[in-house]
């Protein structure tokens, strides 16, 4: 094939023209993500009851819903939170389990639940993981410098009624009804997640002196409100042959409808309005925003799964331009910028696109003395892309840092295959064989072992799908791009590659050579390889002992290294998560937010902060209670962070001693996935008797593990005090007072006696019957009107106490619990887990069990292990296929040990870590080096068949093969070198990829030119004695 092929230049042309021309139509319709569009086995069950503490809303409402929900299918595991006011459901799936008839399936057993729940509570929300709904960035909306000085100028008075400026008010419509809107219309937007709006409510503050002189209560305005917002039917009427539809204009849609209402008192007509003060102010806020301490309005863009992301930057960065020019009086700051990351890794494949083909261009150009040969590999690097790219649109597969990560790593090997094309071309044209004749069996000679290359660096990437979890559906992506990128690399170097090689030379009868070059060429490879081939043979002990002591080396180096997730990142921001620890008001969170932030002003360039519950619907930022904080902070320069670190943790220290506080990764979407969030343990400590924990018996427990644990950081218990009423049954039938009675006057003294809502379309303002703000030392003195028309004071009939209880509720499948979480070396946890249990053992209270990264790390390590399995056994299949021999395959497996050995050590010298980015440059390099050592076998087996003693077709085929392997070994070297430049995240993330892929080349290409020929002769010398 490859002879006729050589004669059809033209047509081989046209249809290269044809094949770029289809992929640059499909590179313009592949969708650019930030992630795979990935189904994330993981759905959130939210509720919400403002009137329940954490212990009845579990008791309530999340048991009677987990009952039910246990039910679903494929459940793996259920976990409960419950706060004041609200609580979470998280449910965890099987992998490969179909997340959209799970989601059906919740709400359907939700719906069957409901019927066991308090009535007045709003349906559940269900929110269905998926990576895509990470949000592509977050845009702050706040007012201008002029209009915040107004804003700013309300009187501490009318700060009890009007916590937010009537300015922020008015921004807060403009953000939902035009704002939100406008950039939802954007095509490349799925949804815009708002949070920080100030919704606001007609509060009705009765005239009780006029009240009380016309012997009217309360309940009169309320009854008189009530009888006017009546919603009618419509008449019909017939006039002749028209008809017509009369319709009655009787319900309340505004604040000027209730102060017009009449009422008829004592014969006499008066105005709600004479009776009554109606003010709209904002309703009270349970969590704020602020976007360098100004109050904010937070928009969180959810990307369309199919968009491209420069798309959407483009569309955003239009949009603010256009807002700057038409809300002056309103600012905008897009913040936390995820496109950041998906921008690194495209301008990395390009670096490494140039890069790569320039070095390899310089190391054919040195190697083979010839300036028409490195154009050849220029060509190979494009035409691969286009084809892989045109492969993704085939699958379905998105451009996204995953599948770039895999064609950035493809890059070097599709190099590669070209080099040993052309080299071995070269050298069978060197040997006297005519042109014609060499191209086709040259390409012939390799395509074997370079389709043996391909399938065993697949085989090492392709079991990594089938890791549970995330882990596989993300490795999928990358999987297939390097199986793609090298498959199409193998069509151009075999179809391609020679067809042009025999274009540019037919003309020519001899290889030719740079003159300048060759005299130059000082360095003889193939006398100077052979002598130190001859060596190694000479001393072949010396190479069995060093083999065989990299097995206890490798354990030595891997217990001594550090293992984690992923490499120290340079960063500039970080976020800060508080818990106060204390019972304390929306506002007092948001002003002691802000406080801490006028700390760090002169080293930050932004800042973002989330104060108590927030409004997003999605689950991408986590929940918060009242009491709680999360703030993003982004330094000037990324040395600085440490100093923003520091400020922060020694001002809160000091300031609120009680405070519970973490800086964690700032939430690019990297992090988000990849990130260990998990404590190393996690003890859960379950009351015996089968009920949530009980505070002192907690407390008990928690004082003996501290005396047990010195060492060990435990967290204190998270406490909460509330205010207790009891009532006193005594008083009530004493005075004629009911239940119902006390419970409405509580309600109107704290402002939460609603009477209806009013529906804008957008938004529901409700009308609320009270009174001006009341501290709590104001409640008890309201009155309570009897059946007699006798006002009773509260403090009568209501008795006040304090007590606390724990903060949040949890609950998993084995019941009630209390988590302890504890951070340790993995080494140290079946010690302290011994500890615990003898702790727990002593008191009769409490049961104990354990989850955290300790087992789900030892879970992933043990699939590691199965896939590693699977690995080697589909490389010893492949390898015994082209090798058509049982043993052979074990001369190429024996040195992946070495190359191993070698990138650990190199990390190990270098002060890097085993995680993520070095194993998969670990993954790369045996892949490549492997590649080398087949191509060396299979051209000592062929010399043997031709006829070649023992001996001598290992010294042959390893001066034939020395040149290809320095030149695919250099140009992988060279490509990556500049990666271990350090400084940004890019360069931090590639840096252990880079040591590891480096460290382990220069060993494994020592080993696979110098061991694999003594490995080799070792087992075949005695079976033949040649």
């Amino acid at each position: 094939m490859i002879r006729r092929l050589i004669e059809r230049p033209v047509a081989v042309t046209m249809s290269l023209i044809a094949v770029l021309t289809l992929g640059s139509v499909a590179i313009g319709l592949l969708p650019v993500s930030l992630m795979p569009d990935i189904d994330i086995p993981q759905i959130t069950v939210q509720v919400t009851d403002d009137d329940a503490s954490a212990r009845e809303l579990d008791a309530s409402i999340l048991k009677p819903l987990k009952n039910q929900l246990m039910q679903v299918s494929n459940l793996k595991t259920m976990r409960t939170e419950a706060r004041n006011g609200t609580g979470s459901i998280f449910m965890e799936f099987n992998h490969g389990t179909d997340i959209d008839y799970s989601f059906i399936e919740t709400n359907e057993k939700i719906d069957r639940a409901m019927g066991f729940l308090p009535k007045d509570m709003d349906r559940p929300k269900v929110v269905k993981a998926s990576a895509t709904d990470i949000p592509a960035f977050f845009i702050n909306m706040t007012l201008s410098d002029e209009e915040q000085k107004k804003a700013d100028a309300v009187s501490s008075e009318l700060k009890e009624l009007y916590p937010v400026s009537p300015r922020f008010m008015e921004m807060s419509r403009f953000a939902e009804q035009v704002i939100a809107r406008r950039i939802e219309q954007i095509p490349q937007v799925a949804m815009v997640d708002v949070s920080g709006v100030a919704y606001p409510e007609l509060l009705i503050i009765p005239n009780k002196e006029k009240l009380e002189s016309l012997g009217i209560n309360e309940q009169t305005l309320t009854q008189a409100i009530e009888s006017n917002n009546i919603k009618l039917g419509n008449l019909t009427i017939r006039d002749g042959e028209y008809q017509y539809n009369i319709r009655f204009e009787s319900d309340i849609i505004s604040k000027k409808d209730i102060e017009d209402i009449y009422l008829n008192l004592h014969g006499r007509l008066y105005q709600f309005k004479d009776l009554a003060q109606i003010i709209e102010h904002p309703q009270r806020q349970q969590g704020m925003v602020r976007s360098d301490s100004r109050e904010a309005i937070s928009f969180a863009v959810i990307k369309q799964s199919d968009a491209r992301m420069s798309d959407l930057q483009t569309e955003i960065n239009n949009l603010m331009g256009h807002f700057a020019a038409e809300y002056p009086d309103v600012k905008f700051t897009v913040t936390r910028d995820q496109t950041e990351l998906l921008s690194y890794s495209i301008d990395n494949l390009q670096s490494n696109i140039i890069v790569g083909g320039l070095l390899a261009c310089l190391i054919l150009f040195l190697f083979m003395q010839d300036l028409r040969t490195p154009f050849l590999v220029t060509i190979t690097i494009p035409l691969a892309l286009v084809v892989s790219l045109l492969g993704f649109h085939l699958m379905g597969i998105t451009i996204n840092i995953i599948s770039l990560s895999g064609l950035v790593l493809g890059i070097g090997m599709m190099v590669d295959n070209s080099i040993v094309v052309i080299d071995n071309i070269s050298q069978h044209w060197d040997r006297g064989e005519p042109l014609k004749m060499a191209v086709p069996s040259a390409t012939n000679e390799v395509f074997a072992p370079m389709l043996s290359s391909v399938l065993t660096t697949c085989s090492v990437f392709l079991p990594l799908i089938f890791l549970s979890g995330i882990a596989g559906a993300l490795f999928f992506d990358q999987a297939m791009a390097v199986t793609i990128g090298l498959f199409s690399s193998l069509l151009v170097s075999v179809f391609v590659i020679p067809v042009y090689y025999y274009l540019f030379y037919r003309k020519n009868s001899f290889r030719p050579q740079n003159r300048y070059l060759a005299k130059l060429n000082v360095i003889d490879f193939q006398s100077g390889y052979e002598r130190m081939l001859k060596w190694f043979f000479r001393h072949q002990r010396f190479v069995w002992v060093t083999f065989l002591a990299t097995i206890p080396a490798i354990y030595f180096v891997y217990t001594e290294i550090t293992k984690e997730k992923l490499p120290p990142i340079t960063q500039d921001d970080t976020m800060l998560v508080i818990d106060w620890n204390n019972r304390i008001s929306p506002e007092e969170n948001d002003r002691r937010t802000d406080e801490l932030m006028q700390e760090i002003t002169d080293i930050t360039t932004q800042r973002t902060a989330m104060a108590g519950v927030q409004q997003f619907i999605l689950s991408h930022t986590p929940e918060q209670s009242v009491s709680e904080a999360t703030v993003y902070i982004r330094a000037k320069e990324a040395k600085l962070l440490p100093e923003v670190k520091q400020r922060l943790s020694e001002r809160i220290k000091e300031r609120y001693p009680d405070a519970m506080f973490r800086f964690e990764v700032s939430g690019n979407i990297f992090d988000m996935i990849f990130s260990q969030k998990e404590p190393t343990l996690v003890a859960h400590l379950k009351p015996t008797n089968g009920q949530a924990p009980d505070p002192d018996k907690l407390n008990r427990v928690l004082t003996e593990l501290n005396k047990a644990l010195p060492d060990t950081y435990i967290e204190p218990a998270l406490w909460q005090e509330h205010l207790l009423f009891v009532v006193k049954p005594q008083m009530m039938a004493l005075y004629g007072v009911n239940y119902n009675s006390v419970f409405a006057a509580l309600k109107q003294a704290m402002n939460q006696s609603t009477i209806f809502t009013i529906n804008t379309g957008v938004f529901s303002i409700p009308v609320i019957s009270g009174d001006q703000i009341h501290q709590s030392l104001d409640i008890l003195s309201t009155k309570v009107t009897n059946a007699q028309g006798t006002e009773i004071p509260l403090s009568l009939l209501v008795g006040e106490s304090r007590g606390r209880d724990l903060k949040n509720i949890v609950s998993g499948p084995e019941g009630d619990y209390y988590p302890v979480n504890l951070t340790a070396d993995n080494r140290e946890v079946p010690r302290l887990m011994d500890k615990i249990n003898r702790v727990v053992r002593e008191n009769n209270d409490f049961d104990v069990s354990y989850s955290g990264a300790y087992f789900s790390n030892r879970t992933m390590i043990e699939e590691l292990i199965i896939v590693l399995t699977v690995a080697l056994l589909l490389l010893y299949f492949i390898l015994a296929a082209q090798f058509e021999s049982l043993v052979q395959p074990f001369i190429i497996l024996s040195e992946i040990v070495v190359d191993i050995f070698g990138a650990i050590l190199v990390l190990w010298l270098l002060g890097s870590s085993i995680n993520l980015m070095s194993l998969i440059g670990i993954i790369v390099m045996c892949g490549i080096v492997i590649n080398d050592s087949i191509l060396k076998v299979d051209t000592i087996n062929k010399l043997r068949k031709s006829g070649y003693s023992l001996v001598r077709a290992i010294m042959v085929g390893g001066s034939r093969r020395i040149k290809p392997i320095l030149m695919t070994s250099l140009t992988t070297i060279l490509a990556v070198a500049p990666f271990l430049y350090r400084g940004d995240m890019g360069s931090d993330l590639q840096y252990p990829l880079s040591v590891a892929l480096i460290g382990g080349m220069v060993i494994g290409t020592f080993v696979s030119v110098f061991y694999v020929p003594v490995f080799y002769y070792a087992i075949y010398h005695r079976k033949n004695g040649k």
